[in-house]
């Protein structure tokens, strides 16, 4: 599968250049300097990005033929399904700062076709609804200068990606020093849906896309939203789920 995998996405990653994404591919690998190469050379593909068992429902690493973790079990998250591509980890945290914080969104096309390899990913793409990128508030799009969650859903779903459906209503303070019941109450009331077109999520199966999960109280607030909106499912798909007891500042959930 490794092998296979990795394969899989150079071919993909390499079919990008030159696609007008307005970003001069590298010709060295991003991680391992190789010389020439794509912006991530197939071996580091196949070495790093190799799939693992993760809990269903918030995508954790878990022993093979686990369908959910223990925590998910005693508490079960709003979350129809959670999945990841990789652990939030060397290389991809590297990769994950430049594309978020560095003003390198050309990174959105190759991050993408990443997150088509978790295990689920092309079914629950192909099913849903609608897919909503986790939105920011006015104060951090300002900021940053674009969405890279509407980076990544529009192309991942081109046709399905809707920035305007999920709205962020309330800018919240960085969640970064606070533990998980901290942030789920700095949370609340920050999401809505767009009161125009309430009627366009009743009945619908939708797929929530972010780049990283922490401690996912982002993502189970704004699901929470869209579930009381009448939303039959909500699956979230991310680029990267941090490890249990981790908790990396600069991408605490609602940076």
């Amino acid at each position: 599968m490794g092998e296979g995998l990795g394969h899989w996405l150079y071919k993909a990653w390499s079919s990008a250049k030159g696609m007008g994404t307005g970003w001069h591919m590298p010709s060295r690998c991003a991680i391992c300097r190789q010389w020439p190469a794509e912006p991530v050379c197939e071996t580091c593909i196949t070495r790093f990005a190799h799939p693992v068992p993760r809990c269903s429902t918030c995508a954790l690493p878990v022993p093979e033929g686990v369908l959910r973790c223990g925590a998910c079990i005693q508490s079960p998250p709003p979350l129809t399904r959670c999945l990841s591509a990789v652990d939030y980890a060397w290389p991809w945290r590297d990769l994950v700062a430049r594309f978020k914080f560095r003003q390198q969104p050309g990174w959105d096309r190759q991050l993408a076709w990443l997150m088509r390899s978790a295990t689920g990913a092309e079914d629950a793409l192909h099913d849903a609804d609608g897919v909503l990128p986790m939105p920011l508030s006015r104060e951090r799009l300002a900021e940053r200068g674009y969405n890279q969650s509407w980076l990544l859903a529009r192309r991942l779903a081109p046709d399905k990606a809707d920035p305007h459906l999920l709205l962020r209503i309330r800018h919240t303070p960085a969640q970064r020093t606070l533990p998980r019941s901290g942030r789920l109450a700095n949370l609340q009331g920050a999401f809505a849906v767009n009161p125009l077109r309430a009627g366009e999520v009743r009945g619908r199966r939708l797929l929530l896309v972010d780049d990283v999960m922490t401690s996912g109280a982002s993502l189970h607030t704004a699901a929470q939203v869209l579930l009381q909106a009448g939303a039959t499912q909500v699956i979230a798909l991310v680029l990267a789920r941090t490890g249990l007891g981790e908790d990396d500042n600069s991408h605490a959930d609602g940076i």
